[in-house]
């Protein structure tokens, strides 16, 4: 359903509290809230990488569209895709070295979802922007030296490419590539203007 003419006006909500996404949103100059969506990330018992990340973000929308439901609401959300087994925010470096280690010379899809939500138009908008990366045959003093000076255990994969991640890796492979941040920025742009936001 199209969203009313008025819907310009409507305030704009990020629902996450991932620092990543909210500075990939400031570049669209346009001004926000910060709510967070409280979901639990857990996939389903045999969900598929792509799909944990379209359902997630979708969830993450929706529930604050519920605390807002004037506004427009983006979610957002993020799994790295080894062969199709999801794998997501490491927590600490134990985990985070197992995830390197395994995903040395290899290639990994992160599956980055973005979903636009605003209740009160009826509007509800979803895509998915897989990233395919090539890692690097990474020693394990390679993956320790990493580790330690970004410590990463915030992020998908422990990938933190806008920072020292970017010497993992050999190649990026994407159609929308802030989406390997967290957040595709292509793809928003294009829904927040299908809710009535001028952007630019």
């Amino acid at each position: 359903m199209a969203p009313p003419a008025s819907s310009s006006s409507r305030p704009l909500v990020l629902g996450s509290t991932s620092r990543y996404r909210r500075e990939l949103l400031d570049r669209l100059r346009l001004p926000f809230l910060v709510a967070a969506p409280e979901v639990d990330e857990t996939p389903l018992a045999g969900e598929q990488p792509d799909a944990v990340a379209r359902r997630l973000a979708l969830a993450k929308a929706r529930a604050v569209a519920q605390r807002y439901p004037e506004a427009v609401v983006i979610g957002s959300d993020q799994v790295a895709d080894l062969d199709g087994e999801p794998l997501g925010k490491p927590g600490d470096h134990g985990r985070a070295t197992e995830q390197l280690r395994r995903m040395r010379g290899r290639t990994v899809v992160f599956q980055t979802a973005v979903a636009v939500v605003c209740l009160d138009a009826g509007l509800q908008l979803h895509d998915l922007a897989p990233v395919r990366v090539e890692f690097r045959d990474l020693s394990d003093a390679q993956i320790e030296r990493y580790l330690q000076a970004e410590q990463p255990y915030d992020c998908a994969g422990s990938a933190r490419s806008e920072g020292l991640g970017i010497a993992l890796l050999e190649a990026i492979h994407s159609d929308d590539p802030t989406a390997l941040v967290g957040l595709p920025l292509i793809r928003t742009c294009r829904m927040l203007r299908a809710a009535g936001l001028q952007v630019p």
